[in-house]
Formats: structure tokens, C-alpha cells, sequence
């Protein structure tokens, strides 16, 4: 009895065998994992495009092409959705960080006070949820303005370790704002300058 080879597996996957997906994921996922893990330095993201990746496949599975290199065609879905994820983070922690300062300045009008008390409230309650070592990373990022190999040399952590646990936190953070829609209108009127009208 021969080998299977992708191929015939692919073959099986138009036809929506289920057995021959499982086949293919428990073939490539942990080189796919790997990869993908070298650009976001984060196993919870990296996890969750591997299960994007998958999904695709599984999804668009009667309209494959003819795959002469599945492996090959899998990393490159897996670069793209890899790539999306960094673009996406890079703007919502651009978003984040200006959220940040805008609430940690002084307000000058009440009106100004209240909404960065309340913001500033919401991002405590925030990293309530998270453990010690993530909000002291968060505060020592945040507050006193230390960089990652810093924070490192202060908890003596390795310099990934920290930049990993900062890159969950702004996620939580994230996640944890969206679900506010007051902030959520706060973020909409930071997001414009004034000064250009």
C-alpha cells in the first residue's frame, strides 16, 4: 500500500473528506505554526492565523486549483493572513498609544476631565483582568516610558518574553475597549485633529 500524496489528498478535499483536511492539518500546521510565529512573535496570534489559514482551505475547498506544490500554496495563504494581522495591529496599537496620551495629559476643560477619567477608568478595569507581571509590564511601559530591553533587564525576563506579553495586553486592551461604545466614540473624535478644520 503506497504512500499518500498530497495530491490525492487534495483530490479527497474537493470532494469534502473531512479525513483528508485532518490529514493535511496534521501535516503542515506545526512548519505553518513555526513560520508564522517568526513575524508575529506571539503563539496566541500566531494560533489563531494557523486556524484562519485552515479555515480558508476547508471553506474554499471545492474551488481549489490545481496545487502542484501544497505546501508552497499553503504558506503563502498563511503569509497574507500573517501580513493582514500585522498591518491591523500596527494601526490598532497606533490607536491604543494615542488613546494613552491623550488621557495621561493634563485636561484643561471639565468636559476633557471627565472623558479622560472615564477612558483612563476603562483601561485600569481593563488590565485589572490581566496578571501582575502584564500590568507591570504595561505600566513600565506605558508610564515610565522604558523600552523592552529595559523592562527586561528590570524583571528579568528575556527581551521576547516582555515584547510577548505587551503584545497580549494591548490585545486585551483592545478587545476590552471595543465592547465600550462610549469609548468607542472617544476613539472616532481622537482619530480626528481639529486643528486641519
Amino acid at each position: 500500500m503506497h504512500a499518500i500524496t498530497d495530491t490525492e489528498l487534495l483530490q479527497q478535499l474537493r470532494a469534502g473528506d473531512e479525513q483528508a483536511f485532518r490529514q493535511l492539518y496534521n501535516q503542515y500546521s506545526r512548519p505553518l505554526l513555526a513560520f508564522i510565529y517568526q513575524f508575529t512573535h506571539s503563539a496566541v496570534d500566531a494560533e489563531d492565523i494557523l486556524q484562519e489559514t485552515f479555515l480558508k482551505l476547508w471553506t474554499n475547498h471545492r474551488q481549489l486549483p490545481e496545487i502542484d506544490h501544497f505546501g508552497n500554496y499553503l504558506f503563502i495563504i498563511a503569509r497574507n493572513k500573517t501580513l493582514d494581522h500585522l498591518r491591523k495591529t500596527a494601526r490598532q496599537q497606533r490607536l491604543v498609544d494615542q488613546v494613552w496620551a491623550n488621557i495621561t495629559e493634563a485636561a484643561n476643560g471639565l468636559e476633557q476631565q471627565l472623558d479622560a477619567r472615564e477612558s483612563r477608568h476603562l483601561i485600569y478595569h481593563a488590565l485589572s483582568q490581566l496578571s501582575q507581571q502584564k500590568q507591570t509590564i504595561f505600566r513600565l511601559s506605558r508610564q515610565e516610558g522604558l523600552s523592552h530591553e529595559a523592562i527586561a533587564a528590570r524583571l528579568r525576563l528575556s527581551k521576547s518574553r516582555v515584547k510577548n506579553l505587551q503584545v497580549e495586553t494591548l490585545k486585551h486592551i483592545r478587545q476590552f475597549l471595543a465592547q465600550h461604545s462610549l469609548l468607542l466614540a472617544f476613539l472616532f473624535l481622537l482619530a480626528f485633529d481639529p486643528k486641519r478644520f
